[in-house]
């Protein structure tokens, strides 16, 4: 005879049965008491005879329509142990519900024998509070005994400062109070704000600035602190970081106010601080009706989707409800990885995963046959400097002659809107990469002002992004871990950096105010020397700059400027409807012949011409662009 499995059909049917049971018994014994003590009260504690036996038969009359009210709002089926703002607001309506049914059928079934209507009020007050309270003290034992047993391997506890006392911080503290699993407890608030200081926040107090934590710890001893400003300026959280961590003080941070806003990441969710927290730019809220008005119920495409910038588009661009979202990538593996993650988070219905390359002309005329995009995002193109301009073929090929090709094919099947990602480095450019930027910009210029129908063609230009692929952030963190050196190029090389949802949301912003023809250039902040970067990664690392891990200079690259810049010297840039983005004035598109020039002297060339010769050739056309040409 086999013997029943330990969690067989027919235990946990017994068991839920139990469970259902005491908690009928439970409700039922709570709710009885409250309907025979609102009679004291509604009496003074003296009931009058006559009203004895009616008390008696107001309990069992209204018992069972209380209980039915209850199974109705589903509060059978709830654990008693979780309680929230919708549980007690169903429990408010059920008691109400119960109450007024029960007054009506005592009404009509018994007129000559009603409670009194103040009995009837009082009851709901009571048993409203009474099973709120009932609820809310089993979460209290869950949270702050329950999940002791269940934790043997339960953390030591950290005794935390924290720094910030608004809702994030106060949020943070009220958790990490309330789940003692967490091994966290906030022993002292620190805030700018002066009129807070000598208060408390749920219980902890508020005990001053955070530059005096340096004083207080030694008061109140911590093992380390957590930055809860998520809506701070990062020019405020660099210098709070350098005072803890010039003290030796380890130092976290709760995520972004974007992170939390999405509800990706909860409060409690602290890492170690990043470069990106201490870029210096303020936060700005970049979401807005106009975006999603011009992604709703839109088919929208987006290219190089399984780059930095391609992939972080997708992600904002499906939070905005488009119809579909078709990810065009030519590297299979890239293409995986984010498709992945938009499928976890819940996307899958919406997007349209497609290995393609932008110059295989037959391949895309078919998927803008099928799919007909109306919002396109060009963001498919190589991009490291050093290694195009070793081959600048390569370069003119997928970021010219592509974007010309996918722009041309986006005014033949009138695309709306055609939003190119350009970069700084087509200003004035030294390098092959920028130069064929530059000639994909004045072809978007060129196919507006000749031909390009109804489609709007716009660029956006801007500067490195934090901890996209193959830039120095991810190279140093490998340099780092190696044990060193650093390598920078120059004391004095200086790059506009920013962060990647922070530039993915300009670019939004962009393709809602931008006009056809046109480019505009986003506000990158101030210019960050790159050994500053480096010290601050290798600081960020708790390591020592020159002592513990060496910077190493190893000069400039062919191609590398010492300083990016914002404009050419005829271009003038003018503000827009948003203070981070600008338009470059007074931009004259080139002549009618110059396409089919650039086509015949650069774009066929590019596999026969020597790469200095290429260069000279581009130079005729760009003739900004100061090339470095090999001596071979």
């Amino acid at each position: 005879m086999k013997s029943e499995p330990p969690f067989s059909t027919k235990s946990v049917l017994v068991e839920h049965i139990t469970r259902t049971l005491a908690l009928v018994t439970l409700y039922s014994v709570v709710l009885a008491g409250c309907r025979f003590f609102a009679y004291e009260l509604r009496f003074d504690f003296l009931v009058p005879e006559q009203f004895q036996q009616e008390r008696l038969v107001s309990v069992a009359f209204s018992l069972p329509v209380k209980l039915g009210a209850l199974l109705l709002f589903r509060q059978f089926g709830s654990l008693l142990t979780y309680f929230s703002v919708p549980d007690l607001l169903r429990i408010a309506a059920a008691m109400a519900i119960a109450n007024l049914a029960s007054y009506l059928l005592r009404l009509g079934l018994t007129p000559g024998m009603i409670s009194p209507r103040g009995v009837i009020l009082t009851d709901f007050v009571l048993s409203v509070g009474a099973l709120s309270f009932l609820r809310l003290g089993f979460r209290v034992y869950r949270e702050r005994f329950g999940q002791r047993g269940q934790t043997p391997g339960r953390k030591a506890v950290r005794r935390i400062a924290i720094l910030g006392g608004g809702d994030a911080g106060a949020q943070f503290a009220q958790e990490a109070q309330s789940r003692p699993s967490l091994g966290l407890k906030p022993v002292f608030f620190l805030d700018d704000d002066w009129s807070k200081h000598g208060r408390n926040i749920h219980g902890v107090p508020v005990l001053g600035s955070p530059e005096e934590i340096i004083r207080l710890r030694k008061e109140y001893p911590i093992d380390s602190a957590v930055l809860a400003m998520p809506s701070a300026p990062a020019k405020r959280v660099q210098e709070i970081y350098k005072v803890l961590s010039a003290e030796g003080i380890k130092v976290e941070i709760i995520p972004s106010m974007a992170e939390l806003a999405t509800g990706r990441v909860q409060v409690t969710k602290i890492r170690p601080v990043q470069v990106d927290d201490l870029l210096g730019r303020a936060a700005v809220d970049l979401r807005s009706d106009d975006i999603a008005e011009l992604m709703r119920d839109k088919v929208v495409m987006v290219t190089g989707a399984g780059g930095s910038i391609g992939s972080e588009l997708c992600r904002q661009i499906a939070s905005y409800e488009p119809e579909r979202l078709l990810l065009v990538e030519q590297s299979e593996g890239a293409l995986f990885n984010v498709e992945s993650e938009l499928n976890d988070s819940g996307y899958g219905s919406t997007i349209v995963p497609l290995v393609a390359d932008i110059l295989d002309t037959p391949r895309m005329q078919a998927i803008f046959e099928r799919f007909k995009p109306e919002v396109v995002f060009h963001a498919a193109a190589h991009k490291h400097v050093y290694m195009m301009e070793r081959q600048p073929g390569e370069a003119v090929k997928n970021n010219t002659t592509g974007t010309r090709l996918l722009a041309e094919l986006c005014a033949a099947s009138k695309v709306e809107t055609f939003v190119f990602i350009s970069t700084d480095k087509a200003i004035n450019p030294t390098s092959a990469m920028g130069a064929s930027k530059r000639l994909a910009e004045m072809h978007l210029q060129h196919l507006q002002a000749h031909g390009g129908g109804k489609t709007r063609f716009i660029a956006v230009r801007f500067g490195n992004v934090l901890g996209s692929s193959g830039s120095v952030i991810p190279i140093f963190k490998q340099q780092i871990a190696a044990g060193g050196p650093v390598t920078v190029t120059h004391p004095d090389v200086t790059r506009y950096f920013m962060t990647i949802p922070e530039a993915v949301g300009l670019v939004l912003k962009t393709a809602v105010l931008g006009t056809g023809g046109s480019i505009y250039v986003l506000d990158m902040g101030k210019p960050m020397k790159i050994v500053d970067l480096a010290r601050q990664l290798i600081e960020l690392s708790g390591l020592r700059p020159d002592e513990d891990i060496e910077i190493k200079f190893v000069g400039l690259r062919p191609g590398e400027k010492l300083f990016e810049e914002l404009q050419h010297k005829n271009e003038l840039l003018q503000p827009t409807g948003h203070e981070r983005i600008s338009l470059l004035a007074a931009q004259i598109p080139p002549a009618p012949e110059w396409a089919e020039r650039c086509v015949n002297e650069i774009e066929r060339q590019v596999t026969t011409l020597e790469p200095a010769q290429l260069k000279l050739a581009i130079q005729k056309t760009v003739p900004e662009y100061r090339p470095h040409l090999d001596q071979v």
